[in-house]
């Protein structure tokens, strides 16, 4: 898989979906011309790689909607970033990685999307996590260098990538409820759906329970677009309980893969990512390989 052909998004979260992108790519209906409406927006990283002529991307986090919205309109662009996080990355050197909490609590008081992207590049392991109140809690990652010229420049070119997807589709982002936006699906639409993986995943914006899961099925059940919804399927410990309960009625791809997230090696493990989908693909239908069998795997790092 060639990564450099893969736009990546300068907002990075767990669960990013840059090496699954091909993938579902893939199984998009080559008669597909509606919208490409995303419920979860997350990175945003599918539908700046899929780029539709028009799309509906949402998120419950504020802060994230705030970003795109203000790459999209120009008011942040490549330049104004690179200034910003030189002067701002200066600030953490000279610190010794101090400042960062500086950032984090004026991002906390004034919700700043520079600074919600300062701070997702910095803290530890490029998390996105809130607490009760709404603050962003994520710890420094311990690097006072962290924004070293190539750095800042990565991040730049990135802004700049967004921009340029911008600038030739229709793109909307919206801060609202994952039902509302499934609500605005039509036939003629393609709904992509990440919601935070049950069991998996939680932070203030997006906690995740059994109750959002039957929620989700119900009301993508009654839609009339087609949909893919990305979940997981099984790792060497457990599996996801719904993909036999509420799932089950669709149709289901699955994918080795691995995420290099948790706090400590020993949590950093394979899975099987599931696709499920309410129409069939060019892909056959797959026997999920049996957790012992999850050895052979992709590797994705959060930097």
């Amino acid at each position: 898989m060639n990564l450099r052909r893969t736009l990546v998004p300068p907002i990075k979260c767990q669960g990013i979906k840059t090496k699954l992108v091909p993938w579902i790519k893939a199984i998009i209906p080559a008669d597909f011309s509606g919208r490409w409406i995303e419920p979860f927006m997350g990175s945003g990283v599918v539908a700046f790689n899929v780029r539709p002529r028009k799309a509906l991307l949402a998120d419950s986090n504020p802060h994230l909607i705030r970003f795109y919205q203000a790459v999209a309109k120009g008011k942040i662009t490549a330049p104004i970033t690179r200034q910003f996080l030189e002067k701002e990355g200066a600030e953490l050197l000279r610190s010794e990685g101090e400042y960062y909490y500086a950032v984090r609590e004026r991002f906390n008081q004034q919700g700043n999307p520079l600074d919600f992207l300062f701070l997702n590049r910095a803290c530890f392991n490029g998390m996105i996590r809130f607490n009760q109140k709404g603050g962003f809690n994520v710890p420094f990652c311990r690097k006072p260098n962290r924004f070293a010229q190539a750095y800042i420049t990565k991040i730049s070119n990135q802004v700049q990538a967004i921009a340029d997807s911008c600038a030739v589709g229709d793109y909307e982002f919206r801060c609202q409820d994952y039902s509302m936006t499934v609500a605005e699906a039509d036939s003629c639409d393609l709904l992509y759906c990440d919601p935070p993986y049950i069991d998996r995943h939680t932070d203030y914006f997006n906690g995740w329970g059994e109750e959002h899961e039957q929620e989700l099925a119900k009301i993508l059940a009654e839609t009339e677009a087609k949909f893919i919804l990305s979940t997981w399927h099984s790792n060497q410990f457990r599996t996801n309980r719904f993909i036999d309960t509420i799932w089950n009625s669709y149709h289901l791809l699955t994918r080795e893969h691995f995420y290099h997230v948790g706090a400590k090696e020993d949590n950093r493990n394979p899975m099987l990512e599931a696709l499920v989908t309410n129409f069939s693909t060019s892909y056959e239908e797959q026997t999920p390989p049996k957790a012992e069998q999850l050895s052979l795997f992709e590797t994705y790092y959060i930097d």
